[in-house]
């Protein structure tokens, strides 16, 4: 992003002059870490560790700290000012993290003096649209308010709700509570932190269709998400398997669920995204046609081309594209998000052709199979952008035909790298799912190969790495439910949120086990601590849980 804070100039010099005066900053800006460190030690107050290391996840684009240590007042205030500062965002984000913060219950002591007994926000914009390009940029200090700096007490200051939020949630990882004085207290304090995320599109793809997710989990993952500062969330709501969603303009494709226990109202999907966008994340959803839809035929069988033949949808009727049409009209009603997710993948169309009047129709037509299925997906894309929006297309469309794919389709890359280059290099954008390392069904990828794999891999063009939006982890259902989807997700989904929020200089590092490692474990942790099921980081395949007895940070 371009867009720089107001009156950051001012702060940043502030910063830097009083940590200058009081000799005791340690630098750390856009560099590559290079730690030596035990987190047991770190965790237990050992000093014999390396106090370079710094436990925010994902890792801030710039930051400076100190060697204090100030404590926080249990009866945090809050103080807002800006254009969008009274933003009921702000002030339940606010509250949010009060409530994570101050967990912990504790007596309140009399005559005792904190640091810091307010927090400021400062929110220039007014504008809460949330879409693909909203400014997540902020900036925090954290110092005593009775100090000699001439900034003083902790403040976050950002041009939108979304960046405030992405500075709470900063925030909230640099305090600690401490045990000893039963109090929450800021480490390393005085903070000085500049932020933004390296890519606009963050996102984590969950499937609803192969195994049912219930609201109340479905929200419990956004939550999660809005931790590791993703903000995009990719549901898959519709599949082969099953059609959950309630659609207003044909009734019936529910019929398609499992069970009617198993299903989402169009209340429940409004639900699902007004409270992702009071945690700044988006949700793009997903129909996948012409493959992957045999669950709508059990509402309309004449969707299908026979019994016998129930996907690819049927082709030939005007009937097929007139419900996809009113799907779309329906969902977007529901979906604000200027992206939206048409599929195209797995089309197996041999089906078509010994299907009588679906041959007949492609004889009439002077077209191949491989033809009627690029027919379909540029039909479908007509109509998506029709109702204002922006088509995602797994990359078999432009694999199969690019040159006659709309020019504004976003190609999601999925089946291996490479991808990204070429859709950039023909001018189209891209978001990176290389399968082999972001697919966190598959379980045994290691988290450090999640870490390690780079969306602009093999782009060496200023103007082409503008091209690719980002990068999303998959979460397939097949094998994953209510049991165990926040255990397969995370800890590997916060590999890849730093990599997708981070800049490459500040992440990469030699030896990842002594750097990268310690950081992601007290993440791992700290997921623990906010009640989010994640599995230890280093289980040989992924959710598994621990071999034996032991401490969170050493598992």
């Amino acid at each position: 992003m371009s867009t720089k804070l107001m009156n950051f100039d001012n702060l940043i010099s502030f910063s830097f002059y009083f940590l200058t005066l009081c000799c005791f900053v340690s630098v750390v800006e856009s560099r590559k870490l290079g730690f030596n460190s035990s987190l047991f030690q770190e965790v237990n107050g050992d000093n014999d560790g390396d106090d370079s290391i710094v436990y925010i996840w994902p890792l801030p684009s710039k930051y400076t700290y100190g060697n204090n240590t100030i404590s926080i007042n249990h009866d945090l205030s809050l103080e807002i000012s800006g254009n969008g500062g009274y933003s009921i965002i702000v002030s339940e984000g606010f509250q949010r993290y009060r409530e994570i913060i101050f967990k912990h219950h504790s007596r309140k002591k009399s005559g005792v003096l904190y640091d810091v007994n307010k927090l400021k926000i400062i929110v220039n914009s007014d504008n809460e649209t949330l879409n693909l390009n909203v400014d997540e940029s902020y900036s925090l200090f954290i110092t005593a308010e009775n100090g000699s700096s001439i900034i003083q007490g902790a403040s976050i200051e950002a041009n939108t709700v979304f960046g405030a939020l992405r500075g709470l949630e900063t925030f909230g990882q640099l305090c600690s509570f401490d045990y000893g004085t039963k109090s929450v207290q800021v480490y390393k304090a005085p903070w000085y932190i500049q932020d933004e995320p390296k890519f606009v599109f963050r996102g984590l793809l969950l499937d609803t269709s192969r195994h049912f997710l219930p609201i109340d989990v479905i929200k419990q993952v956004i939550e999660s998400m809005s931790y590791a500062k993703l903000n995009v969330l990719h549901w898959h709501i519709i599949d082969e398997q099953s059609f959950p969603l309630e659609v207003p303009s044909h009734p019936y494709l529910w019929k398609g669920s499992y069970t009617k226990f198993e299903r989402y109202t169009v209340e429940d999907a409004y639900d699902i995204v007004d409270f992702a966008k009071m945690r700044g994340i988006n949700v793009m959803a997903e129909i996948d046609v012409p493959g992957h839809a045999e669950s709508w035929g059990r509402g309309y069988p004449e969707l299908w081309p026979s019994e016998t033949c129930r996907e690819p949808l049927d082709v030939t009727k005007n009937f097929t594209f007139d419900v996809v049409s009113s799907i779309l009209a329906d969902m977007r009603k529901i979906f604000p998000f200027e992206l939206f997710h048409l599929g195209g993948d797995e089309v197996n169309t041999d089906c078509w052709s010994s299907t009588p009047h679906v041959k007949q129709w492609l004889q009439e037509h002077n077209m191949t199979t491989k033809d009627a299925y690029q027919y379909f997906v540029l039909r479908a894309q007509e109509i998506a952008i029709s109702k204002n929006w922006t088509p995602v297309n797994w990359e078999e469309t432009y694999n199969s035909f690019k040159g006659n794919l709309n020019p504004r389709t976003v190609v999601h890359n999925w089946l291996g790298p490479g991808v990204c280059p070429k859709a950039a290099a023909d001018g189209f954008r891209c978001i990176y799912s290389n399968q082999g390392v972001w697919y966190l069904d598959h379980l045994d990828v290691p988290w450090e190969d999640v870490y390690k794999s780079e969306p602009l891999e093999g782009i060496s063009d200023g103007s082409h790495k503008k091209l690719v939006l980002g990068g999303e982890v998959c979460m397939w259902g097949e094998t994953a439910d209510s049991s165990d989807v926040q255990q397969t997700i995370w800890p590997r989904a916060a590999a890849a949120a730093e990599r997708m929020w981070s800049s490459r200089d500040m992440t990469s590092a030699r030896n990842m086990s002594s750097t990268v490692l310690p950081r992601l474990e007290y993440f791992r942790c700290l997921l623990n601590r906010r009640g989010v099921p994640a599995a230890p980081v280093n289980s040989y395949y992924a959710r598994r849980p621990p071999v034996g007895p032991g401490s969170c940070y050493l598992q």
